[in-house]
């Protein structure tokens, strides 16, 4: 369709044509033809004169529009050039965590090909064992070492730590009268909580007795959710038997050990008894917990600090199920070489748990910066009511301001079913005490099995600690090697559960 602008330069030119002929005709005196004539060359050379300027026009346009496309064309080609080499380096990404997941495929099939060979070889043992108590089933009375190996292992229930627990602890009255060996009545006179009557000299050559012939014992108490009560995690107790197979709780020994120096080897026997039960209950479900008490101590001392670092970190893999607990006064005790030591086992992935809490001045913000997880309160300190007014908050809101922080609140030495009702008032999750179950022991060489894990990763362990974990006096009972036999038990046992 041809321009409106074409149109009028045409009727224009026409115009001065016409014009120019007329004023040649009508002044100059010429004729009409020859005005005609002149009036058709001058439109000729008008036409011709546009034509060419709209040409050369016509060239620039082009010209400018090819320098545009020639722009665009080299902007397009950077673009395709950078998306080929986002589109390269993607490729490259998924590559690479392909190759990752399969090597991550390979090993967990070489895991779960090597537990199918340790279960085989755990169903041979268990046939075997069950034969060798078939065969000694008529035998008039168990043989001192036996029940040394299997009295024990009644106290703590492993196989089902998760089942919900009745609501008030079994009545501990005595089994019905029956024949009780020499070795049954000193296991008996373990439920003794201390050991009266001894001075600091007398504890300290038993403790000094007791680390060198592996006599530190674990009883472990059930934390419960409330007000479900099914069990959550366990809280390791230490305790250490004398040479008359007596107990002498915690509270006697722990500040003798630290001022002789002794907590330290104390704390690195408990990590690894703590280590090895944990994987004996991970062995039913994974959201099992073990709550692993640590001196102050052991955390300013460089030396101790670093072998229990070193097996920690062995064990990184159970980080999210193994608590760390200290003291209150301990935290807030803290120098630079205990925040320091902190520091490192929380970037290891290990969580922290507070207790002996004596008030309720509690900064949740800075202690969830530190690592801490789980604060255990007294419950008869949050029931107070002198706390409402001597702390920053009142203690039915602690937990809903810990829970903010991410931290839990435990309600710890729970005796009567009154102080779980008021307790659920002010929103605890978790709960310890009497009421829900007492400490309970483990076997007395129960902590030697690994739980899971060949002899060899067992020695390796107990490298790492520095110490052993075996009995001289349990390897020498009754003339017979006693470990392989208590390891058969502990395999049979666990082969029973699966």
């Amino acid at each position: 369709m041809i321009r409106i602008s074409t149109i009028f330069i045409a009727i224009c030119m026409v115009l001065v044509a016409a014009s120019l002929g007329l004023v040649l005709y009508s002044v100059a005196g010429i004729s009409g033809t020859e005005s005609a004539i002149v009036a058709l060359t001058a439109l000729t050379f008008l036409i011709l004169y546009n034509a060419v300027s709209m040409r050369l026009r016509d060239r620039s346009d082009v010209g400018g529009q090819i320098a545009d496309l020639s722009r665009g064309t080299a902007d397009l080609a950077r673009q395709v050039a950078e998306f080929g080499r986002r589109l390269a380096a993607m490729e490259g990404r998924v590559a690479s965590s392909n190759s990752a997941n399969s090597d991550r495929v390979q090993s967990v099939v070489g895991e779960i090909n090597e537990l199918g060979g340790l279960v085989r070889q755990l169903a041979a043992t268990v046939s075997t064992h069950e034969d060798l108590l078939a065969g000694s089933a008529p035998a008039s009375a168990p043989a001192p070492a036996a029940v040394a190996r299997t009295e024990p292992e009644a106290p703590v229930d492993l196989i089902a730590p998760f089942e919900e627990r009745p609501t008030t602890p079994p009545p501990l009255s005595a089994p019905p009268p029956r024949p009780t060996p020499p070795v049954v009545q000193a296991q008996t006179a373990n439920a003794v909580p201390a050991v009266n009557g001894r001075n600091q000299t007398q504890i300290l050559a038993t403790l000094r007795n007791a680390i060198d012939e592996n006599r530190i014992d674990i009883f472990l108490q059930p934390m419960v959710t409330l007000p479900q009560r099914k069990v959550r995690f366990y809280e390791a107790v230490t305790r250490v038997r004398d040479e008359r197979d007596q107990l002498i709780a915690a509270e006697e020994f722990i500040s003798i050990a630290e001022a002789s120096g002794l907590i330290g080897r104390i704390d690195n026997m408990v990590l690894l008894r703590c280590v090895q039960v944990l994987r004996r209950l991970m062995v039913r479900n994974k959201d099992v917990g073990v709550f692993c008490n640590v001196a102050a101590s052991t955390l300013g001392n460089s030396t101790t600090f670093a072998q229990c670092l070193d097996f920690l970190e062995a064990n990184r893999a159970l980080a999210p199920s193994l608590v760390l607990e200290f003291k209150q006064s301990t935290f807030r005790a803290l120098g630079p070489a205990e925040t320091e030591n902190l520091a490192a086992l929380a970037q290891r992935g290990f969580r922290f748990s507070i207790d002996h809490v004596t008030d309720l001045r509690i900064e949740p913000r800075e202690l969830a910066d530190r690592g801490v997880r789980f604060i255990k309160v007294p419950a008869s300190l949050l029931l107070d009511p002198k706390q409402a007014s001597a702390s920053d908050i009142h203690p039915s809101d602690l937990s809903d301001l810990l829970g903010r922080f991410g931290i839990d609140l435990i309600a710890e030495r729970i005796e009567g079913e009154r102080a779980v009702v008021d307790l659920l008032d002010y929103d605890v999750r978790f709960g310890q005490g009497f009421l829900f179950a007492p400490p309970r022991p483990l076997r007395p060489e129960g902590a030697s099995a690994t739980g899971g894990a060949s002899p060899n990763q067992a020695q390796d362990i107990q490298g790492s600690n520095g110490s052993g974990t075996s009995s001289p006096s349990a390897a020498t009972s009754a003339g017979t090697p006693a470990a392989p036999s208590q390891r058969v038990t502990g395999n049979a046992a666990l082969a029973r559960r699966i």
